[in-house]
């Protein structure tokens, strides 16, 4: 019998292409995939893909491709452009940990010979001043009630305790704030990311576009090259955003509205855990489940879910129960929300229109007139800028106003956000949001939901102990 072996091909060694084609070429060659790679070369390897990915469409030969790319000083709400594809990895300067100076924000190119453009910069210069005016204030309430650990240095408990005096500051930080972030991704999923960004409205994200294409052809140049902008996706935004601005936006405070849901989504979730290990049909299954009096089912969700530790992940049966939520909160909140891909996430532009946050600290700091003030500024300009350019105009919007996100998403990935997003060292405005999250699906379905460990703190407490009255 011959011996297993399990090696890797190494990037240092072979180009990203060539490695696609070394693990493509197994489902025809009965040889190793040394021997494979031995006989290729960047020419051969390039003609390979021409043929066979470009001229047959075999794309998922491209997905063992696979790119680091790092970005440098693009805006945070480019990143969410770059962030809105599913199928990739990425890491991003954190606002909870790093502290902005002032010039770090991006003016865009839209805004070029419009008076708007010194307002705009005006108003980005008055958030920004706000933010580090009220970094030592809401610092020293925080050190002033916190407890020293033995022998620590201030240094030392300054690391440890800046999250939660940064993380409530990073509220003034406008969506115009300049960051990092590092996007590992297969060449088949960059080529997709390559042509939504050179289909969208705004400059700034079409020139990461056209940038990240020419990043990549140093790397993949045939599995890239095509990659273009798609007439579909622009005209359809435009289309769709015109007949959209008829639909007046209503102010109001983060909410959580659960507004589809199956009825019978406890039945399927059980009925679909019996059928994968029985060999009976659904339709039995399910007829199974809906006659097993309270007590049984019960049990049946028990012995499903009453063995899972603090870090397992739920069997895949629970996806057969679905919910989808109308969402506001924060753009704070958002900015956590957005990673779970997994979700089926449909947020509405960055507006100045549905209210904000304010962090009870803030309050407790003294700061609430110059917050409030920092708030209002930005809410006038972007009426000005939205005159002129919805798109652009959402620069200017800071983390703490409110903003509108349709999202679907399975049981199984409601336990993974509920529970870690509830933890008590998450940001405390997303955790307002999976509370209110696992409530409603707690009202629904308390049979699955009674499985999900969340601490034990009521919403409630959670606004109160956080939030000020808006």
């Amino acid at each position: 019998m011959p011996e297993r072996q399990i090696y890797l091909l190494s990037p240092r060694e072979l180009s990203p292409e060539t490695i696609a084609v070394a693990f493509a070429k197994t489902s025809r060659s009965p040889d190793s995939f040394r021997e494979i790679a031995a006989g290729l070369t960047e020419e051969k390897s390039a003609q390979f893909h021409e043929k066979w990915v470009v001229g047959y469409g075999h794309a998922s030969v491209a997905e063992h491709a696979v790119l680091h790319l790092a970005f440098e000083n693009v805006s945070r709400l480019a990143i969410e452009s770059i962030e809105s594809n599913r199928l990739a990895s990425y890491t991003e300067k954190s606002t909870r940990y790093q502290k902005w100076m002032a010039d770090n924000f991006f003016v865009p190119k839209e805004l070029d010979g419009s008076a708007l453009r010194d307002e705009y910069t005006a108003a980005c210069r008055l958030l920004f001043q706000t933010y580090l005016d009220a970094l030592e204030p809401v610092r020293d309430l925080v050190l002033g009630r916190a407890q020293r650990k033995p022998g620590e240095s201030d240094e030392a408990m300054d690391r440890r305790l800046r999250s939660q005096y940064v993380d409530v500051c990073r509220f003034l930080l406008p969506a115009a704030s300049l960051a990092n972030v590092g996007v590992t991704a297969n060449a088949r999923v960059l080529e997709s990311v390559i042509r939504k960004l050179l289909s969208h409205r705004l400059m700034e994200v079409r020139e990461i576009g056209e940038q990240v294409k020419a990043v990549a052809r140093d790397e993949v140049p045939t599995l890239v090259k095509y990659a273009d902008a798609v007439p579909y996706l622009s005209e359809t935004v435009d289309d769709l955003g015109s007949r959209s601005a008829a639909i007046a936006a209503k102010a109001g405070p983060a909410g959580c509205n659960l507004v589809d849901y199956d009825p019978d989504g406890e039945s399927k979730v059980l009925a679909a855990a019996l059928y994968r290990f029985g060999g009976m049909a659904l339709e039995d299954a399910l007829a199974y489940v809906e006659t097993l009096p309270e007590a049984q089912c019960n049990e049946l969700a028990d012995a499903l879910l009453k063995r899972l530790g603090e870090h397992d992940v739920p069997l895949r049966e629970l996806e057969y129960s679905t919910y989808t939520f109308d969402l506001v909160m924060d753009q704070g909140a958002y900015a956590e929300f957005k990673r779970h891909r997994m979700m089926t996430q449909t947020p509405q532009k960055l507006t100045t229109r549905l209210g904000y946050a304010v962090p009870q600290l803030i309050e407790e700091a003294g700061l609430r007139s110059k917050y409030d003030s920092a708030m209002l500024a930005a809410a006038d300009v972007f009426e000005r800028l939205s005159a002129l350019n919805s798109d652009a105009a959402q620069y200017v919007v800071p983390n703490a106003y409110n903003r509108r996100v349709l999202a679907r998403f399975n049981l199984r990935e409601a336990y993974a956000f509920c529970q870690l997003r509830s933890a008590p060292n998450a940001h405390f405005s997303i955790r307002r949001i999976a509370r209110r999250v696992y409530d409603a699906i707690r009202q629904v379905h308390p049979r699955l939901a009674a499985y999900m460990h969340l601490p034990e703190e009521s919403l409630q407490s959670l606004q109160d102990r956080y939030f000020a009255e808006g």
